[in-house]
């Protein structure tokens, strides 16, 4: 009798302890896995990558033929050289003004000496005439002289403040010449460096740090724009995506702690720390490949849940949660 009591403690004691494996729900790891595609069309020159590698963020891994580009932006450079030769410059003419002014006052300055000079001689005629010792008409002459110097002084003057304002009509004239030019010019400098940024699409790179999980294309094949090249995943953080029943909703919350168990061999389970950070917000049927706590239900609740991995975590492995 008491060996049948000892055997039934054995089994009892044996139950307790597999209990404490029971699970509260049940799915599979994934990652967010980007596909790399091809951002120029070309042959690639070199991909150096291989599924398992691991890449950094913004690592350099290749390169797609760049030459096209390169002649259009050779092409786009010497059509700036060309509208550079085409503006033009005020520098010529207004050193022609420059020159016509120079000429045109010292005109102006002979001109009015000359004018001293006949004022002193009318002067001279003045007292002349005063003393009878000459005739009212030199008189007349000398100031007739005098009337017209001054008015080739003021032609000279006037002529003078034309050649000036020459100067400022040529200068704007020309700037407005050359800013149409420019402007054209403004446009393919856009050009170039459109063509710039385009060459950045011809080397392929990793967007994140993470594993390389497939390879699409590789070295001298051709590679078209939005064509796959490789896809990769960042498996540092795995994600638990499980299904909870309706009852197991009212108990979990986004945030909350729990424990995550996985197959460790020999029977053996592992034990992970969890963190749920997304619940759906609308049920859906039990899909087939899901097990639930409650194997009669039909509808269930996705439930994501983030977890570090230590390295054993896989994409597709098979997970249970303790909440």
């Amino acid at each position: 009798m008491k060996k049948y009591i000892f055997l039934i403690s054995i089994f009892a004691l044996f139950s307790c302890n597999n209990s404490d494996e029971n699970y509260d729900a049940s799915g599979t790891f994934e990652a967010d896995e980007i596909l790399v595609t091809a951002k120029a069309n070309g042959t690639i020159l070199k991909l150096n990558l291989e599924e398992g590698q691991q890449l950094s963020a913004h690592e350099k891994v290749g390169e797609i033929d760049p030459k096209n580009v390169e002649l259009q932006k050779e092409q786009a450079i010497a059509s700036l050289d060309a509208i550079e030769q085409k503006t033009n410059s005020a520098l010529p003419q207004i050193q022609v003004l420059k020159s016509q002014i120079s000429a045109q006052s010292a005109n102006i300055s002979i001109l009015e000496e000359q004018l001293q000079n006949a004022i002193r001689e009318r002067n001279r005629t003045a007292n002349l005439v005063a003393k009878d010792a000459a005739t009212k008409k030199q008189l007349d002459d000398a100031n007739g002289q005098i009337k017209v110097i001054q008015k080739q002084i003021s032609a000279a003057k006037s002529q003078l403040n034309i050649l000036k304002q020459q100067i400022s009509t040529t200068t704007e004239n020309v700037s407005i010449q050359n800013r149409a030019i420019l402007s054209e010019k403004k446009t393919n400098q856009k050009k170039v460096e459109q063509i710039d940024e385009q060459l950045t699409n011809n080397t392929i790179e990793s967007p994140i740090s993470g594993m390389v999980l497939s390879k699409y294309l590789y070295q001298g094949e051709f590679a078209l724009i939005g064509k796959p090249i490789f896809k990769m995943a960042n498996l540092d953080e795995m994600t638990l995506k499980i299904f909870v029943t309706g009852d197991q909703l009212p108990t979990i919350k986004t945030g909350q702690k729990v424990k995550v168990l996985i197959d460790n061999g020999a029977g053996k389970t592992k034990e992970l720390d969890g963190n749920i950070y997304w619940i759906s917000s609308k049920a859906e049927f039990t899909p087939k490949t899901i097990q639930t706590k409650n194997e009669r239900a039909n509808l269930v609740y996705a439930v994501k849940v983030h977890v570090k991995n230590d390295g054993y975590l896989k994409i597709g492995m098979y997970g249970d949660v303790k909440f």
